[in-house]
């Protein structure tokens, strides 16, 4: 059984009008005082790129109950340092109301807001980022080189990002827009082995654009520090049983991944243009209309999608006990939709957008409703 954990990364805003609050160190001093004597085997706080967002890590998992428990105590572990501060956490990919703002904190932040003017000082999105267990870097690659065209179902299922400065931007996930303007970001082609995964990273470093391997932005790559493969595309998912979702899934698809190759069967011949047209179909949309699919490279039903993906991952799923959850959470998904579509709803009733962010704040310490896991056939 592959260990799994998560980081999500949550936004910090006053309860009232929904503004981000740049108070991630404070969170941290009061996370730091309460913790009088920190258990290793609990979710922890670190500071991000902006000071008006703060990451939650899990501890490495092996099932999907211990991970779901990690991601609402981690949750609630934020949002209980934020309430000392006179703030709360939400669980939102972009902030509804937002102006540009200063990058602080350590030196290398503050060299990338120089480096990278507007984009940086813009760049107050939050993500969700599955890491799963690999056996060796050659094993991590052939997984990043099976699995690439099927990362933007993830997308469309985590989708939870319509506004931006204030305004409704008709997309699901813009964060993912706003994302792909590092020089870095997006699908990439194939790699083959482990060496032509680390030759294609010196020769980004050489170029000198990006300042360090730190900002090799892949929808995927090999995690630095850690011996896993690190999914990056998703949304921070509005609930916390969608980001537990998301995160079986990414298991799966890396398990299956991996079985690929050591069967002996080649990447897919997806062009790397193709993945982007589908990570934008999936950015646009979510769940609400067509995304392309993976393997006819056409445009499907996102329900249809969504159950390519589940079949192309059953045996993994079943092999881990996940199938039930799997395809529960990915009916409720295309259900109810996305945190992108609740932001909507709670937008509608009033026309502000501070009830979009108080909305977001319950949500994310709560479940949404659940359904019928029949929607989904395999």
């Amino acid at each position: 059984m592959r260990t799994f954990g998560v980081e999500e990364e949550l936004l910090i805003a006053d309860p009232v009008d929904g503004m981000p609050l740049a108070l991630a160190a404070d969170i941290l001093d009061v996370a730091s005082a309460e913790g009088q004597d920190p258990n290793p085997n609990e979710p922890s706080l670190k500071s991000e790129f902006k000071q008006e967002q703060i990451e939650v890590n899990s501890q490495p998992c092996r099932t999907a109950r211990e991970l779901g428990t990690e991601i609402r105590a981690g949750r609630a572990l934020a949002d209980s340092a934020a309430r000392v501060v006179g703030a709360r956490v939400a669980a939102l990919a972009t902030p509804p109301v937002f102006h540009a703002t200063p990058t602080t904190g350590n030196q290398r932040y503050a060299t990338m807001g120089t480096e990278f003017g507007l984009i940086s000082r813009e760049q107050l999105t939050c993500g969700f980022h599955v890491h799963v267990s690999i056996e060796s870097p050659e094993e991590g690659v052939a997984v990043l080189d099976r699995m690439r065209h099927w990362l933007p179902v993830l997308l469309a299922l985590s989708a939870n990002s319509p506004y931006w400065m204030g305004a409704d931007t008709g997309f699901a996930s813009y964060r993912t827009q706003i994302w792909n303007r590092w020089p870095t970001a997006g699908p990439m082609d194939v790699f083959g082995t482990a060496d032509g995964y680390r030759a294609v990273l010196s020769e980004l470093l050489g170029t000198g654009v990006p300042l360090d391997e730190g900002m090799i932005y892949f929808d995927a790559r090999l995690s630095r520090g850690h011996p896993t493969v690190e999914l990056r595309i998703a949304d921070v998912c509005l609930y916390a049983e969608d980001a537990l979702t998301i995160a079986v899934l990414a298991r799966a698809l890396v398990e299956t991944s991996a079985s690929e190759w050591r069967k002996g069967e080649p990447p897919s011949s997806t062009l790397t243009p193709v993945i982007r047209m589908a990570n934008w179909k999936a950015s646009r949309f979510g769940v609400n209309d067509q995304l392309l699919h993976p393997l006819e490279q056409a445009p499907f039903a996102a329900a249809d999608v969504a159950g390519a993906l589940l079949r192309h991952i059953r045996r993994a799923l079943t092999e881990s006990g996940d199938l039930a959850l799997a395809r529960s959470g990915v009916a409720n998904i295309l259900r109810r939709g996305t945190g992108e579509r609740l932001q909507r709803q709670a937008y509608s009733r009033r026309l502000r957008l501070s009830d979009v962010v108080t909305a977001a704040i319950t949500s994310t310490h709560q479940d949404g409703e659940r359904s019928d896991a029949g929607l989904i056939s395999l």
